[in-house]
């Protein structure tokens, strides 16, 4: 796997310099934590200024100076030794504003910020090439796996067509606890925020805007146009039931929060992010807990599958040392830095709604156990040119309800929504108890 702090050709162009490369970092969290100590390895790099938002906080990280230490963030970016900004605070403002005013002082960028990439990429980019400075983010996508690096150079030469990926590690954690222990969301989720898998306020992840971050960003760099995140439909996992698990493990599937991005022939974009039952003979049905997987499929060079950890100290640092690391590489060389790495998008991507979609279902029904149910439910499908590849009735309680299980051959979504309506008003259906679209 491509390791780019140890990569001893960069050690070595770094130890050949006279100069030390100064650093300045915007955030002393867990990932600036990680960054601070990793860079202490490197001789011929100097973390000259840190900005915290409280300078009286407690850190246990040995050999810290106090003195580079600050509360402003303007003192990093408005620093005239500076050469390179490594933003990891998160968030639209002030990271905007700190990240341009550092370009307009001559100063490249590494950015683990996924937020504002998707919402303001196109922005900073442009602002960055009309300063003729860089901007990395390897660290924004899948915190540990080498990612954008790769695409933009080992993978250059391949058009890619397909992204199904894991971007959220605390999801994948609920859904996975939910799947092993038949737990209920609410249960698994209080144990995640216990052991700091998830955050006291969890709607990034459970609701899915953190994937969608990821994705926008992802399917731009991989197809080539500019996904707007404001078309990307995004759909969380609050909805999981645990019936649904142990349905989709008799079915041979397991459930996943997956993000898609799909480019047609026409050249038109399908990027979402939803919950997906996907078949056990796929990767990623098989990526468990906190780790993130990426597939690609393109050509000529087929499918390729990357895991690891999308999270954590020194995952997440490894990927901003290595753009730290890139950039120093170059500097003093070149008038032109990392031109491979230079976004070179010149239009937006047309955007397919998800009612045109086409994608496979399953769904779950609570019903009265009386006659000609299943006709209705059929009925109805077939109304809209659905085509069942199967439905059950798993049980009767001793309500004398009937829990049928349906799944779809492919169709379209708008038809689909059609008989989820027709069910919804129907008096012998009782409830319609989850949709979940099925990776194909």
């Amino acid at each position: 796997m491509l390791n780019l702090i140890t990569n001893n050709s960069f050690y070595a162009i770094l130890k050949s310099m006279e100069n030390k490369i100064k650093i300045g970092l915007i955030g002393l969290g867990t990932v600036g934590s990680g960054v601070y100590k990793t860079l202490q390895n490197f001789d011929n790099i100097e973390i000259a200024k840190i900005a915290v938002r409280n300078k009286n906080k407690k850190r246990n990280i040995e050999g810290l100076d106090e003195n580079i230490i600050t509360d402003d963030p303007y003192e990093v970016v408005n620093d005239p030794e500076i050469q390179i900004v490594t933003e990891l605070v998160g968030g639209l403002e002030p990271a905007l504003d700190l990240i341009k005013t550092a370009i307009k002082n001559g100063k490249h960028i590494v950015t683990a910020n996924k937020e504002l990439l998707a919402k303001h990429g196109e922005e900073l980019f442009k602002f960055a090439e009309a300063n003729n400075k860089v901007v990395l983010y390897e660290a924004a996508i899948a915190g540990g796996i080498p990612l954008i690096m790769p695409i933009k150079t080992i993978l250059a030469g391949n058009k890619i067509n397909k992204i199904k990926a894991i971007l959220n590690g605390t999801t994948n954690y609920i859904l996975t606890k939910m799947d092993t222990q038949g737990a209920s969301y609410d249960e698994v989720l209080k144990e995640a925020q216990e052991l700091g898998y998830a955050e006291a306020d969890p709607t990034g992840d459970v609701e899915g805007f953190d994937a969608a971050y990821k994705v926008t960003t992802l399917a731009t760099i991989a197809f080539g146009k500019r996904i707007k995140i404001d078309n990307v439909y995004r759909e969380g996992i609050t909805k999981i039931r645990a019936e649904d698990m142990q349905a989709a493990n008799e079915m041979g599937y397991k459930i996943k929060l997956i993000a898609s991005a799909e480019m047609d022939e026409d050249g038109k974009a399908d990027v979402r992010v939803h919950p997906m039952l996907v078949p056990l003979t796929q990767t990623l049905a098989h990526i468990n807990y906190v780790t993130n997987a990426v597939s690609l499929s393109g050509h000529p060079v087929g499918d390729v599958t990357l895991s690891g950890p999308g999270a954590g100290e020194f995952p997440t640092a490894s990927s901003v040392v290595g753009d730290i690391l890139a950039i120093a590489s170059e500097l003093g060389k070149t008038d032109y830095l990392l031109p491979m790495m230079r976004c070179h998008h010149s239009e937006n991507a047309q955007m397919i709604d998800i009612s045109e979609t086409k994608n496979k279902y399953y769904l779950s029904i609570t019903a009265q156990n009386s006659m000609g149910v299943i006709g209705r439910i059929g009925k109805a499908c077939e109304d809209n040119n659905i085509s069942l590849a199967s439905i059950v009735q798993k049980e009767v309680s001793s309500g004398k309800a009937a829990i049928i299980t349906v799944i779809t051959e492919l169709c379209r979504e708008k038809d689909m929504q059609k008989v989820i309506n027709i069910l919804n008003n129907d008096n012998a259906i009782t409830q319609v108890n989850s949709l979940i679209r099925v990776q194909i």
